[in-house]
Parts: C-alpha cells; sequence; structure tokens
C-alpha cells in the first residue's frame, strides 16, 4: 500500500482507503463478512475509514469503532458526517444553513458520531450535504471550530453535492476546512477544472468517493439490473439513467487493456490525480478489498490510454433521482 499526504492536516493516509456506505441501504450485507472485510483491509494497509452517522443510524459507525477496538496496533484514520437536520440529500437552493446545520444540532451530532465510534476519535467530522451560499455563516464556523479546539474532533470536511463540485468554492475559501469528499471517477472528471487546483492551492486534502459510479464502473451491470426491494440502486439506477449509463460502460470496454479489469482501471486512473489524497470504494466482500487494496503501487497508466480515458468525461446535472 502507498501512502498519501492528508492536506494540511499532514496525516499519512492510505491511497486506497474504505468507504462504508454499503451497510446501509445496499443488500447483501452480512456482518461477519463486513468485519472480517474490515480487518482484512487493515491487514494490507489501508488506514483511512469513511463512515456516517446517517448509515444505519450509526451503525456503520459502530462497526467501525469495533474495528479500531480490535486492532490498536495500528494507526487508524477515522472520518464520519452529520446528517442534515431536515434528512433531505442533497441539500437544494434556497435551504437556509439552520435547516440543516444548526450549532447545536452540529454539537449533538458530533456528541452522537463520538458514542458510536468509541473507542475511536473523529479525525474527520464532515458535513453530509452542503450549499456554499453558507459559506461565510459564523454559525457552523463557530461550533467547527469549537469542536476541534475542544480536541473532539481532528478535522473539518465537507461531502459535496453529487455533480456539484463547484458548490464549496467560497467554503474552501475560509480557510476553516480540511478537506472535501468529492465524486470523481472516470465519467465524472468535473472537479478537475476547479475544484482540484483550488485544493492544491489552499492544501485541502481530497477524498474521492464513488470511484466505480455506484457500481457501473464494476462492469456487471446490465439495461435489465434490478435489486432486491428497499436497495439504494433502484432509486439511482432509473431507466432514463441505467440505460445511458450501460451504453456508455459498453463503449468504455475497449479502453481496458489485456490483462487488466475494469475496476482496476478505474482505480488507477484516479490515482493518477495527485489532488487525490485517498479513494474511498465500498467495500464488503474480502475478495473486494484484495483487488481494491492491490490496485495501489502499479506503475503509470501510459499517456495515450490517459487521454483515451479523458475523452470519456460525461458532465451530468443533478436530476430528481440523481440523489
Amino acid at each position: 500500500m502507498r501512502y498519501r499526504g492528508f492536506g494540511k492536516l499532514g496525516w499519512s493516509v492510505s491511497e486506497i482507503g474504505y468507504g462504508m456506505w454499503g451497510l446501509a441501504g445496499w443488500t447483501g450485507a452480512d456482518d461477519q463478512e463486513t468485519a472480517a472485510s474490515l480487518d482484512r483491509a487493515v491487514d494490507l494497509g489501508c488506514n483511512f475509514f469513511d463512515t456516517a452517522f446517517a448509515y444505519g443510524e450509526g451503525r456503520s459507525e459502530r462497526f467501525l469503532g469495533d474495528l479500531v477496538k480490535r486492532r490498536p496496533d495500528k494507526r487508524l484514520y477515522v472520518a464520519t458526517k452529520i446528517p442534515p437536520k431536515n434528512r433531505v440529500w442533497p441539500s437544494r437552493r434556497g435551504f437556509a444553513l439552520d435547516e440543516c446545520f444548526p450549532a447545536d444540532y452540529i454539537r449533538e451530532y458530533a456528541g452522537k458520531s463520538r458514542e458510536n465510534l468509541a473507542p475511536a476519535p473523529i479525525d474527520l467530522l464532515q458535513f453530509h450535504v452542503w450549499e456554499d451560499a453558507w459559506a461565510r455563516d459564523p454559525a457552523w464556523q463557530r461550533a467547527m471550530t469549537d469542536l476541534k479546539d475542544q480536541g473532539l474532533i481532528g478535522g473539518v470536511g465537507v461531502s459535496v453535492n453529487r455533480w456539484e463540485p463547484t458548490n464549496v468554492v467560497e467554503t474552501l475559501k475560509t480557510g476553516l476546512v480540511d478537506a472535501v469528499q468529492v465524486i470523481f471517477n472516470v465519467f465524472d472528471q468535473a472537479p478537475l477544472d476547479e475544484l482540484f487546483p483550488l485544493c492544491r492551492e489552499l492544501g485541502v486534502a481530497v477524498i474521492a468517493r464513488v470511484p466505480f459510479d455506484e457500481g457501473s464502473l464494476t462492469g456487471t451491470l446490465a439495461k435489465d439490473s434490478r435489486w432486491p426491494a428497499g436497495d439504494w440502486r433502484n432509486t439511482y439506477f432509473v431507466r432514463e439513467n441505467l440505460v445511458p449509463t450501460v451504453e456508455r460502460v459498453e463503449a468504455l470496454r475497449a479502453l481496458v487493456p489485456p490483462g487488466m479489469t475494469m475496476p482496476e482501471l478505474a482505480l488507477r486512473w484516479i490515482l493518477e490525480e495527485p489532488a487525490v489524497s485517498t479513494i474511498i470504494p465500498g467495500m464488503r466482500k474480502i475478495a473486494h478489498v484484495e483487488s481494491n487494496c492491490a490496485v495501489s503501487g502499479r506503475e503509470p497508466l501510459d499517456q495515450e490510454l490517459m487521454d483515451a480515458l479523458r475523452g470519456q468525461r460525461w458532465d451530468r446535472s443533478p436530476t430528481k433521482w440523481s440523489q
């Protein structure tokens, strides 16, 4: 496993991290397999774990707290997120900060997450949705600064709404944000335009999420794919999204070099971007942990392939189903 600097916080984090959303909203999770997968990730050098209170109303956080308790020999970095008070994902234009993150609510949920994660610390506390219109509001600034000054959190982060990578620019310019979490993959390349240059300038760490485009870049979806009732993917991969997504994935297959899988290519493309501190693929099975972690340290992709992959860019705008 290779490690990268985590912005101005100075941490050394595994370039392949662990996204823990799969414990909530996705079917097929098995508790014993989840615990074994988390332990295997640590064995392979993964030291950055991203969760949220909303992932099972604290269930994912408790899994992570148990992992930290089991592995006192390792320094594991813990990132979690405060859910919006109105429970609307993503936030929408016109939402007031007080509807989503009033100061007392920030402190309340920081406390709840600390209880779920114990004995693990909260290294990074992130807002689970965001509006850049809130950038200069002193309420969130004071609340998060107080938590940091009191040693209750190590850093402040923002998880950016889907397909809105610039909806955090003014917030980053306050100097109060240590990390930004953003969707970045072979299709979703827009963060390269404005967000990543600003992060490099300000020393803000980048957490790349959804590296497989919610699973499409594993190459396993079909135009008639369906999931069990209650699975989040049924609400995201509606027909108007699923069909064009599968068509783009099929076009991408021709670019996958011999001997390489599509998931490997997807991760290696992201790792070519120096602004990225860590990638957080969702991993619920040991086989996925092993294959994803094995991508770290591979040789750079050749320039011709990189240029061809840049041509796969797909600029999308938020819709009622994009969430």
